[in-house]
This record gives structure tokens, sequence and C-alpha cells, in this order.
């Protein structure tokens, strides 16, 4: 896709569900997929240029999935993002061609991992298609952690400006995506670079979000990154194909040709958290 990568593997392509990282199995598990403005996924790209990689409806909307990876190792479960859950009203699940269920706790289930075991969950930001999927009501209509026993890592600038209630983000936070989770106790606020066990890294990004953070897995002499919305699509490995909805357009550029780079030159995979025909790439030079 990029003029300085090109790809070695695809996960989805050559029909594997996982891929192997050193001591790391990593697995793509959807937390739902909707349909979406193609404009907003693709910013200032023309429409004749992103509509040949995804094909838009009647409404200009694109299939997007919400990729969220499951990385296991010998004694741990984390997860990477939680999709949109199940809290989204009716209006907005109708106009997104959202189904009803809970589709990352049914993936989950169909690979026997339950979300009692899920072990740390590590949100690159907590928009509803990411954070969504953190909690959900029990059949007593309370908010409850999906993930009983998880620490859900979240960048600090994260929490923080999505706890702002500022007035120019309305909509863009849902308070009930996460607000309990430090209630619960269950909450860990991360900085820059900091690891989250060991082979599992953040990189505090900004660009897309204030807080937004891409996840590095790394062991032995191999690696992924789960990029986030910085990288959201195979198509978005071009500098300038970015995301109507970043608050920082440059940062956004700036990070993802430093991270890309990172990939390429260490022929890492890629994670991609809404392509919804491939989910991972392995890059080289």
């Amino acid at each position: 896709m990029s003029s300085n990568a090109h790809q070695h593997n695809s996960m989805r392509e050559d029909q594997r569900s996982e891929i192997q990282v050193g001591e790391f199995r990593i697995r793509a598990i959807s937390g739902g997929q909707y349909w979406i403005d193609g404009g907003t996924i693709f910013g200032v790209v023309p429409k004749t240029l992103w509509q040949k990689f995804y094909e838009p409806d009647a409404e200009n909307r694109i299939l997007q999935e919400t990729n969220c990876f499951l990385i296991e190792t010998d004694t741990q479960n984390i997860l990477l993002d939680t999709g949109y859950g199940t809290k989204l009203p009716e209006k907005f699940r109708t106009h997104h061609r959202i189904e009803q269920g809970n589709w990352l706790i049914e993936n989950l289930k169909q690979i026997q991992v339950s979300p009692e075991s899920i072990d740390v969950v590590i949100l690159s930001h907590l928009h509803f298609d990411h954070a969504g999927g953190c909690t959900r009501f029990n059949s007593n209509n309370e908010l409850q952690p999906t993930f009983p026993h998880a620490r859900y890592v979240v960048n600090h600038l994260e929490w923080d400006i999505a706890n702002s209630q500022l007035p120019e983000l309305k909509g863009s936070y849902n308070p009930d995506d996460f607000s309990i989770l430090e209630k619960s106790g269950q909450l860990q606020l991360v900085e820059d670079r900091e690891v989250i066990l060991p082979g599992i890294s953040v990189r505090e990004t900004g660009g897309h979000s204030v807080g937004h953070q891409s996840i590095l897995i790394e062991s032995g002499d191999q690696g992924a990154l789960f990029a986030g919305d910085v990288c959201a699509t195979a198509a978005h490995q071009q500098m300038a194909w970015c995301m109507s909805y970043d608050v920082n357009l440059l940062q956004t550029r700036r990070m993802k040709t430093e991270l890309l780079k990172l990939v390429t030159q260490n022929q890492w995979w890629l994670l991609f958290d809404h392509d919804p025909f491939c989910p991972a790439l392995q890059l080289g030079e």
C-alpha cells in the first residue's frame, strides 16, 4: 500500500485466524461491524480514490469492522479494545446498520474464552467503537464491567479528556462505557512507553484523540503493532489518508510515519482495528 512497505503475509487472505509473535498468540476477534460515511473515515482523500478499496452503499456508507485482538500467553489473556458493546440507542444502531447482539462476547465464546478469563484490557482510546464493550447492563439494568477480573489500561490524557465534559467534545465519549471502572478498582492509567506486562507496551500517539495510544507486542526478534485509529485500515498506510475525526491531523501523520517505519524495518505485523477484510499485514522492506 505505502511507497516504503509491502506485505509479506495477510491474516485473512491466507485463511489464518491467528498469528504467532514469539511467545504471543494473537487472534482478531470481531466486536461487531457497522456502516459509516466513507468521507469521515478518509478525510481529505477524494471518494474516487477511497472507493476503490471500500465500496460505499447508496448512502455513501462503507463497512467497518471493530477488530479487537486477543493476545494469549501461557498464563494470561490480554484484549486490545472492546468494540461498541450493547448500549447503543436504537436510532444510532439503525443509522449505522448495527445488528443486535454482544458480538465481542459471542465471538470470544466461540473460541472458548469467557469474559471472566480476560486478565488485561488495553484500550487505544475511549471512543464508542473501541470502549463500548468495556461495560454492559446486567439483568437488573445496572452497569457493570464486562470483564470482571481484568485491569483496564487507559492513557492518562485520554482518561482526563474523556471525563472533562468539554462542550466541544459533546458526543465524542459516552461516560457509561468507562466511568465505573475507577469505582470498581479496575482502572490503570498509564503514560507513554509504559510496559503493561513483559513484551507488551504502549506508545502515546495523540493525533486521533488527545491521549490515543498504540500497543506494541514484542517477543524475541518478532513483533506486532496495534496502531489503533492512527492507521485504521490497510488503506490508511499512506501518510495523507487519515480520518476526519482526528483532533490533530499533523500529529496523526507524524506518528503514523514513525510507527510504520518501525514496523517495516523490523518486518513486524501491523494490526488494523477497522479493516473488514484484512485485520493484519506483515510488512517488510
